[in-house]
């Protein structure tokens, strides 16, 4: 088997994927387009026709798999031009990498990351509306942990230093003036308890969203400089806040604390066990 080489990795697909305020993941196609080398723009859409035809022929579900956009993007002259992309679903990205041109070495990456990431995704959507509301933390808990992981990794090579400032500014932001501080006395927390351990499905989902968009921001923007990044994540932060209020949601303010925080959840979980 052909060796991929080293610039290929999961993280080519992973920088350009995006998650909506519902958690959900999606990739836009003029971005998959240059990750899977694609020059022409023509070419690249004859795979993304063939992968919908697959679609449809082996899934009745056709929700959200390929949503048209409007780009605004610079010419060479610095006009502004509008042009056709697509948000994709994690499933008609597989489908797009098993129609793409096999001899690509980032086809062939894709394949498996994307093979891996769609099972991934099938088990949880399987399970997802059974778990019970405390599991459903457990579950956004681990992918709010992986996602300020990254995002801290990104804010550290933007040339953040101090990374409680920049994660308050994300706080702040959100939670209309609210440091992590803030928080942790308002839910009146005990020492060294997480803000985040004690946050209902909701709340966690609202910062997954702000944690996620943020990243996107730092990398698309090429955001340098602490203060830049603190700005970009307060932004970001009141943005999310906006969405909320515009659909009418629940401020995360106003949102209930469960009544046991996780680590309690796992420490009962612990004893049950022995």
């Amino acid at each position: 088997m052909k060796k991929i080489d080293e610039k290929y990795t999961n993280k080519i697909f992973e920088s350009i994927k995006y998650i909506d305020e519902y958690g959900n993941e999606y990739w836009f196609a003029r971005e998959l387009q240059k990750v899977l080398e694609y020059k022409d723009w023509r070419n690249f859409k004859k795979v993304i026709d063939k992968a919908i035809l697959s679609a449809k022929n082996s899934v009745s579900n056709e929700d959200d798999w390929v949503v048209e956009v409007n780009k605004p993007i610079k010419t060479g002259k610095g006009k502004e031009e509008i042009i056709k992309d697509y948000k994709l679903s994690r499933y008609i990205c597989y489908l797009i990498v098993q129609n793409a041109d096999p001899s690509k070495e980032s086809v062939a990456l894709g394949q498996t990351y994307f093979a891996i990431q769609t099972r991934k995704q099938e088990i949880t959507e399987q399970e997802y509306d059974s778990l019970s509301d405390d599991e459903k933390r457990f579950y956004q808990r681990k992918l709010t942990k992986q996602g300020n992981y990254t995002l801290q990794k990104v804010a550290s090579d933007a040339g953040v230093k101090n990374m409680a400032e920049f994660h308050n500014a994300g706080y702040k932001g959100l939670y209309n003036g609210e440091t992590a501080d803030d928080i942790f006395k308002r839910k009146k927390l005990r020492y060294r308890e997480d803000i985040l351990d004690n946050m209902n499905e909701d709340e966690l989902v609202a910062n997954l969203f702000r944690i996620n968009q943020t990243k996107q921001k730092l990398l698309k923007d090429n955001v340098q400089g602490e203060k830049e990044a603190k700005d970009v994540h307060y932004e970001v932060g009141k943005k999310v806040r906006k969405a909320i209020a515009d659909i009418g949601g629940t401020m995360p303010e106003k949102m209930p604390t469960p009544r046991k925080s996780l680590k309690e959840l796992e420490r009962e979980k612990k004893k049950l066990m022995r």
